[in-house]
């Protein structure tokens, strides 16, 4: 013996829906509630697509924060700041197709370049920026060759005046 449980009638089948929830829209129809849901859900997109892009320079002060705790001498944990503020921003760059695919809107690639290029442009310039402090950080420590000193291996000398004269 089987149950069809197609066409029971219950006494439930005549509520209303709910707060909020609303019959289930055919496909054929587009209604401007939906049209109206999309632009809505596009726009926060855009928007979280802006905060993303932008959240490398709202880390930037905690960094410099950091590097002025961690000192100007040559030291383990002053270089381990500096090579993670080196690091990162390479890193941050090469996934930036992956990191921005959830922001893509609906209908172009999500791992194309051009699919939100304000945003990645932003992006990588605040990354920029982080490697910017790096390489002060780098500079201010001396491990940068700035002077002639740093590069007199490369230098030739010319030949004596003495020995000109024979």
């Amino acid at each position: 013996m089987k149950l069809d449980y197609s066409n029971v009638q219950s006494k439930w089948n005549n509520l209303p829906a709910p707060p909020g929830f609303g019959p289930i829209p055919s496909t054929k129809k587009v209604t401007k509630s939906s049209t109206a849901a999309a632009a809505s859900q596009a726009a926060l997109k855009q928007k979280r697509a802006w905060d993303h892009a932008i959240s490398p320079a709202k880390q930037l002060p905690m960094q410099a924060v950091m590097l002025y705790m961690s000192g100007g001498g040559v030291q383990l944990f002053s270089m381990g700041i500096v090579f993670m503020l080196l690091i990162n921003p390479f890193k941050a760059v090469s996934t930036i197709n992956k990191s921005f695919a959830p922001f893509a809107p609906a209908k172009s690639d999500p791992t194309a370049f051009t699919t939100l290029l304000l945003q990645k442009v932003a992006f990588i310039a605040c990354n920029i920026l982080t490697l910017a402090l790096g390489l002060w950080k780098c500079s201010s420590m001396g491990l940068l060759p700035m002077g002639t000193g740093d590069w007199l291996a490369f230098e030739t000398r010319g030949q004596p005046p003495e020995l000109t004269l024979l």
